[in-house]
């Protein structure tokens, strides 16, 4: 696509098709992109010749890869407030698309990450393919899974959804299918029709059947052979217990995984555990995302955020120096701290109560 847009939007048929459009940044989200997005639909809400809805990602890369993350850097480096403004409306945006009232269908095709998952997982129709490599990659850059990200992790079968929040890792459209993530996987040469055949449809009913008529079986994954050792060390109360079980079980894949936790943010992880494990007991989204900006809001002024993302994405050294170094230094006062109610001059974000106001 030649048009400089970040965000295209075509009606087709009754079908409003919405493509993130910054191919050569695999389709990362800015503020302007959130706010285009919300705009979209809530005007689709209110017109009657739109039926459904479809998101999808320009290029052969995939859907979006997560938030613009330099510009986050940047951000936290200066000691702005422009992040948090970013957040607050994607958040926003993320609890739309999961009550929008009708067929919203996230073709997660290719890397679906971070953001990405947010402006998809939430869908009431996701489609992956063949191709499709979903996470939430957030403790390797010393930040904790968001945009409602710890809700969908924490309804994942046993503690697969654990794993995949302490890890990050990605996975393929069968995991992301067990794990609840999407619901029917097609094959990516089938999605121009699938396409096609979704500007076709008039009801809910035929955006629905039409999607189950292209859904075939995904390629085997690796997750449901992975259940039993998974379940028994994540089940552990903290993250020490955890890596303890992994290097004790006797398996190999999990000693592989007790190393890749250790070179993770110490305080992330911790956070992340807890975020997670909160999330199972909260409900309703709007109190996960509610959660998630208070969370949010608090890691940004932690360094470890900063030099995450130098050592991952700028400088791509691998070698984060974290503060804490260690699991042994971050307490449960600390931890706590993430979760407690914004302070004076800070803003909640207000949804369960519906409170949400306008960005400052």
């Amino acid at each position: 696509m030649n048009d400089e847009r970040p965000v295209l939007l075509e009606m087709h048929g009754h079908c409003l098709r919405i493509t993130l459009n910054r191919p050569r940044a695999l389709n990362a989200l800015s503020h302007t992109m959130v706010g285009l997005l919300d705009e979209a639909l809530a005007r689709a809400e209110r017109d009657d010749s739109v039926v459904s809805v479809v998101l999808a990602g320009a290029g052969d890369r995939g859907l979006c890869a997560g938030g613009d993350i330099r510009a986050l850097h940047d951000d936290a480096r200066a000691s702005g407030r422009a992040s948090l403004a970013f957040w607050r409306d994607e958040y926003r945006l993320n609890a739309r698309i999961a009550r929008f009232p009708k067929p919203y269908v996230a073709l997660m095709d290719g890397i679906v990450m971070g953001g990405g998952v947010g402006v998809s997982a939430h869908a009431g129709i996701r489609v992956v393919t063949e191709r499709s490599r979903v996470a939430m990659p957030e403790t390797a850059i010393g930040f904790v899974p968001d945009v409602g990200g710890t809700r969908l992790l924490a309804a994942a079968p046993g503690e697969l959804g654990t794993h995949l929040a302490l890890t990050g890792r990605s996975v393929g459209a069968d995991d992301a299918l067990l794990c609840g993530l999407a619901d029917h996987h097609v094959p990516a040469r089938n999605l121009p029709a699938l396409t096609e055949a979704l500007a076709a449809t008039d009801t809910a009913a035929e955006v629905a059947r039409a999607v189950g008529q292209f859904a075939t079986e995904a390629p085997a994954g690796e997750l449901a052979a992975q259940r039993a050792w998974i379940d028994a060390c994540y089940a552990a109360d903290t993250v020490e217990e955890i890596i303890r079980r992994l290097r004790d079980s006797g398996v190999p894949e999990a000693a592989d995984t007790a190393a890749e936790l250790l070179t993770k943010s110490p305080l992330a992880l911790k956070v992340t555990i807890e975020a997670v494990r909160r999330a199972a007991r909260l409900d309703s989204l709007e109190a996960v995302l509610d959660q998630e900006f208070r969370v949010s809001s608090r890691v940004f002024e932690q360094p470890d955020f900063v030099e995450g993302i130098r050592a991952r994405i700028i400088d791509k050294d691998g070698s984060p120096q974290w503060k804490p170094a260690t699991l042994a230094e971050v307490d449960e006062q600390q931890v706590a701290r993430f979760f407690t109610p914004l302070g004076p001059g800070e803003q909640e974000l207000g949804l369960a109560s519906g409170s949400a106001a306008p960005t400052p």
